[in-house]
């Protein structure tokens, strides 16, 4: 039989043996009294800003970061946008990728001043929330025509492409939730609008100050995706940008029609030297790859394919001048066909797509000026004395070892020549070499006397008593 102390001993050991496996349970930070406690992390929101023009670069770099963002799934994707348009495919890849993505996107017009004009405007449209700061303008969204055309109403395809715009922008009005009419008049009438009087036609959803502001005013709000209806949670998010790569850079950057035109230049230079001096290799090899990368720039912009011929015709030109002596005709007429080749080279109507004045006087000058410092150098060379060759050798002076008429032999610049004359030269006096013969023989002669100048002015008489 077991005694009371036994069973006391037997029933209390147990139960302080689970004490300290009761304070861990409560202590695990799974609990539910903790979870409470736990401080919830920032949501974060991916962004990128375009400033500048809507190009295939920009375009590809949009799209990029979006596939990546829907990748990441982040609270959201900002979009800051400064743009003054661009060019209608890359706008709609920009807008394909932004209606597909899971992730909202914000678009901001945004810092003050900056614009939403033609592309940008139906970029912003497309977004889920639109966004402006104060002081910056969206609208202008009239097609154009990338050879600078002008439309009429006789135009029937221009008018094609402006009912086929303004259907465009009116249904991605419509299907954010925005006002329409408006959309359709920023195609239609180019109507251009100020962030406060599109927050009152409903374009935009907000107008906010900064970044920071307007992700406040977000937070909260819902979106729709699918029969999902979602909200957005911003407030005191982390805003992460990214930029293009180095790859990116550089084909933003040569789309620039003045960037362009200075690679098809460089690009034309460097093959044309190089076929007029063969094997130099570095002219022909740095205007391949310019040339490559104007043509892929020019993909992208309304070359006028007359412009170009006038600029090619104006190098051949500037290498015509070389080889002809045209008293600096070829080069005039170079530079007048380069000036109105550049002028006509890219033509539209948005100045963001037309070449700068300045790089085509300053361009045209230095090519010009360039090509006749070559003419300069290459005419200088052609009236130097040769020097080497059988040309060199006429007009050096050597001695005659043996006489020398029809056949002898004589000694000139440290070698042995056999030499003839047309009369007899004894040995051991001075020849000219007239030129070389066949087989190696050098025709030589008496040198010329040198005519010194005599003084034949009488003397005076006061000089005739200083003579001793």
């Amino acid at each position: 039989m077991i005694d009371a102390w036994g069973a006391h001993r037997i029933f209390v050991s147990p139960v302080w043996m689970l004490v300290p496996l009761l304070f861990m349970l409560v202590g695990m930070p799974g609990s539910r009294s903790d979870a409470a406690e736990v401080p919830v992390s920032a949501p974060v929101v991916e962004a990128v800003r375009i400033s500048g023009t809507i190009n295939p670069a920009v375009a590809a770099f949009v799209t990029e970061q979006l596939d990546r963002v829907n990748r990441e799934k982040p609270a959201a994707f900002l979009l800051e946008l400064d743009t003054p348009g661009g060019l209608d495919l890359a706008m709609r890849q920009i807008v394909k990728a932004v209606l597909g993505s899971q992730v909202p996107v914000v678009v901001f017009v945004a810092p003050a001043g900056a614009r939403a004009a033609s592309a940008g405007a139906l970029i912003t449209l497309a977004a889920d929330f639109a966004g402006m700061a104060p002081g910056t303008n969206i609208g202008a969204a009239h097609p154009v025509s990338i050879g600078g055309g002008r439309d009429n109403g006789d135009d029937v395809l221009m008018g094609k492409v402006v009912e086929d715009a303004a259907a465009y922008a009116r249904s991605l009005a419509m299907r954010r939730g925005r006002n329409p009419v408006w959309a359709e008049k920023m195609v239609r009438d180019s109507v251009s609008i100020a962030a406060h009087e599109a927050l009152q036609r409903q374009v935009v959803d907000l107008v906010a100050e900064n970044r920071t502001e307007l992700l406040r005013m977000l937070h909260g709000r819902t979106y729709r995706r699918g029969d999902e209806i979602r909200q957005l949670v911003c407030r005191d998010a982390t805003v992460k940008f990214s930029g293009m790569d180095w790859r990116q850079k550089i084909l933003n950057t040569i789309s620039d029609p003045n960037v362009a035109y200075m690679l098809l230049l460089l690009g034309l230079l460097g093959i044309f030297f190089e076929i007029s001096q063969p094997g130099v290799v570095l002219p022909g090899a740095v205007g391949a790859m310019a040339l490559l990368l104007a043509l892929f720039a020019f993909q992208t912009l309304p070359v006028n394919y007359v412009g170009m011929l006038l600029i090619v015709l104006a190098l051949v030109l500037f290498v015509l001048e070389v080889k002809v002596t045209s008293f600096g005709m070829l080069t005039v007429g170079g530079l007048i066909s380069m000036t109105f080749g550049s002028l006509m080279l890219f033509e539209h109507t948005e100045p963001f797509m037309r070449l700068s004045r300045a790089v085509i006087a300053g361009t045209a000058v230095v090519t010009a000026g360039f090509c006749l410092l070559v003419a300069w150098f290459v005419v200088r060379a052609q009236r130097r004395r040769v020097v080497s060759g059988q040309e060199g050798m006429a007009g050096l002076r050597g001695e005659t070892l043996t006489e020398v008429y029809r056949d002898g032999q004589i000694f000139v610049r440290g070698e042995y020549w056999s030499a003839y004359a047309d009369e007899p030269i004894p040995a051991g006096e001075t020849v000219e070499v007239v030129r070389m013969a066949q087989g190696l023989r050098l025709e030589v002669r008496r040198p010329k006397p040198v005519h010194t100048v005599v003084n034949t002015h009488p003397m005076s008489g006061s000089d005739k008593e200083n003579i001793p």
